[in-house]
């Protein structure tokens, strides 16, 4: 089917993100594979190329433009080429938009010119060792010492936790408030009592660096403080749906371009002397994928205009993120199936997506997080 959603100036964006992609990302891949983390010359290069800070003012160093759709374009093409390291999508739809609405003044001019060059890379920490989506279970505390925070604490599974110069911490500032006394503190490297444990181990997504992060006695200045005080549990709220539609995108992406591959594999792949693609059962299996694509391209497609547009609700990004990210996870391992023992290697596409694309169905909130806040929104 026909997209629609993109116009020429977003067709004309894919091919500079592609170019980007070709020059700066393809050729070291392996080698950031091989040592957990990519170089931060990447960073600069997508800075420079005008790939951070798309939505952000011009005055601050970005590139003027919110239309979401830009950064749909940018999921796309990494996502089709595999580059799960590189971690624009975290650094520009998740981290991006709680800087742009929270910060002050003082913060935005403080923050955004390094946030749009590559020069500060960006991480998120909300996970702990003892809590997850239970916002409530988080013990991260910061007291309050008169002209700072004093924090302690740990976080951990956190993206771009290496690399990260400036780390959006949630973290207690009313003991007695629950999920509502938690509040968004800025630490930046440097901090005395910041500390970054290991890179962690994962079976996929390997350069992408992803740490535990120590907070022991750190001074938080007080204009490090992000949005209202007590106030962090709406902001997560406000900004997930945002999250969730740019892992929707980048599931429903992997998944058409594994389609593709595979369908050229088992049109040249022979058994019992003729094309895979012969025999019936690989034709159905075949049939059932691209149908089943076409339909969640449609809805996610649809959900794409509607965040561009400020319409899309909560509930519709919960739908678009757990019924795109288990297709991703269904269509790679029947994909990975129709290669054969080969699928198993690492030199096809298809065996690094699977498990690269297993922890989609999990960060940005699971699956059963998802279905929970659809099965509230319509039964109460």
């Amino acid at each position: 089917m026909q997209r629609e959603i993109y116009t020429a100036e977003h067709e004309a964006f894919r091919e500079t993100v592609k170019a980007f992609l070709a020059k700066e990302v393809t050729p070291h891949y392996e080698t950031w594979e091989s040592e957990g983390i990519v170089s931060r010359e990447a960073w600069r290069a997508a800075g420079r190329q005008g790939l951070l800070g798309m939505a952000v003012p011009e005055e601050y160093g970005g590139g003027g433009e919110p239309d979401f759709r830009f950064s749909a374009v940018m999921a796309e093409e990494f996502a089709k080429c595999g580059a799960s390291g590189l971690a624009l999508g975290l650094h520009n739809d998740i981290i991006g938009p709680y800087l742009l609405s929270l910060a002050t003044e003082e913060q935005k001019r403080r923050w955004l010119p390094g946030f749009c060059s590559g020069e500060t890379i960006t991480a998120i920490a909300m996970t702990e060792p003892g809590a997850g989506s239970d916002l409530q279970g988080i013990r991260t505390a910061a007291e309050d010492r008169g002209d700072h925070w004093l924090l302690n604490g740990s976080k951990t599974f956190i993206s771009n936790g290496i690399l990260a110069d400036l780390v959006v911490v949630v973290a207690k500032t009313t003991p007695e408030g629950g999920a509502k006394g938690l509040s968004l503190l800025v630490v930046e490297r440097g901090m005395e009592g910041f500390e970054r444990g290991r890179n962690l181990d994962k079976i996929g997504q390997k350069s992408q660096d992803t740490a535990e992060l120590f907070f022991r006695d750190v001074k938080v200045p007080k204009e490090n403080l992000l949005g209202e005080l007590d106030g962090a549990f709406i902001h997560l709220m406000t900004h997930l749906a945002q999250e969730r539609m740019a892992i929707a995108v980048a599931a429903i992406t992997v998944a058409e371009h594994l389609l593709d591959t595979t369908m050229t594999y088992v049109k040249e792949r022979e058994a019992f002397g003729r094309p895979l693609a012969r025999l019936q059962h690989i034709r159905f299996e075949i049939a059932e994928m691209a149908t089943e694509c076409a339909v969640t391209r449609s809805f996610v497609d649809r959900c794409i205009r509607e965040h561009a547009e400020g319409a899309l609700d909560a509930v519709h990004a919960s739908m678009a993120k757990w019924w795109s990210t288990e297709l991703q996870k269904r269509v790679t391992d029947r994909c990975l199936q129709l290669h054969g023992g080969y699928g198993y290697m690492l030199e096809y596409p298809v065996a690094r997506a699977f498990t690269d694309g297993r922890i989609q169905t999990i960060y940005g909130g699971t699956t059963e997080i998802m279905k929970e806040i659809i099965g509230r929104s319509l039964l109460g």
